[in-house]
């Protein structure tokens, strides 16, 4: 749970991956629940699995100092793009939206998007307006899918939005971070691809946690305007990546699944500003 010290000191520094959770400009928006989020376990995780890259060439022939090394190890496990690259700007203006996309009520306080033209497409699937997903939940809109239903791991036709997130926010407590791997071509079309990421920690679904990352990758478009607010944006992933995660541990009882499912998320009901999975 989030002190008041805490969240006073948040309101100060804002957050440096997401937009519009702080200031002028968001003193009339309306919150899911009654107050801009916390990510500060989110950033964590991030921070810590970002992709593993290497810094080739200046080692060999300008070797750092022995008290560098820890710094030579840090630089050479985790990816960070320079600040005001177009991939730094797609990463964080990708969580502002899907930040707001999850914790505000309301598509004119959505100021990542463009709200009269904005639509999602998933897999080559139908377009779903701004609208549709602050009413059916981003899990659900990304999850949707035309297989028989007995061919289906996830069934957001029965999920709200409040199950479908309490469902992943319970499964992964440390959050569901992402990150942009490589960007290939500028505004106001830009292709991408991306990572998303978890440990399983909670149950989901009736299957037993198993304490390790679960992981998908995928590719997206996404058109913006002269202001870079998305107008459109598409996705194309394989859900099995992320499902043969979430359904490798065993099946469990009912009686249990809602015992560890309240265990996992009790901290959450209690304050909402804790309120995190993306």
């Amino acid at each position: 749970m989030a002190t008041r010290e805490e969240a006073a000191e948040a309101k100060i520094m804002g957050n440096k991956y997401r937009s519009f959770l702080y200031g002028e400009g968001e003193k009339s928006t309306e919150w899911r629940h009654g107050g801009p989020p916390s990510f500060d376990k989110v950033d964590k995780l991030f921070e810590e699995g970002r992709t593993k890259v290497h810094v080739d060439g200046w080692m060999a022939f300008n070797p750092p100092p022995f008290s560098s090394l820890s710094l030579l190890i840090v630089a050479r496990n985790l990816q960070e793009w320079p600040k005001g690259s177009l991939e730094e700007t797609i990463q964080n203006a990708l969580k502002s939206w899907d930040m707001e996309f999850s914790h505000k009520t309301r598509l004119k306080d959505c100021k990542s998007i463009n709200p009269d033209k904005f639509k999602l497409f998933v897999n080559g699937g139908e377009g779903t307006s701004g609208e549709e997903i602050l009413r059916l939940g981003t899990y659900n809109v990304l999850l949707k899918n035309s297989l028989p239903k007995e061919f289906q791991y996830y069934k957001p036709e029965e999920e709200t939005f409040e199950s479908s997130h309490e469902a992943f926010r319970s499964t992964f407590p440390r959050g569901f971070a992402w990150e942009v791997l490589a960007v290939y071509t500028g505004p106001p079309e830009i292709v991408f691809k991306f990572r998303h990421w978890g440990f399983s920690e909670g149950p989901f679904k009736g299957h037993a946690p198993t304490g390790e990352m679960v992981q998908f990758s995928g590719l997206a478009t996404l058109k913006v305007d002269e202001s870079l607010r998305a107008e459109e944006v598409e996705l194309y992933y394989d859900p099995a990546e992320l499902f043969g995660g979430l359904l490798k541990g065993p099946p469990i009882s009912e009686s249990h699944t809602d015992h560890e499912a309240n265990k996992s998320s009790g901290a959450t009901h209690g304050c909402p500003f804790s309120r995190q999975i993306v």
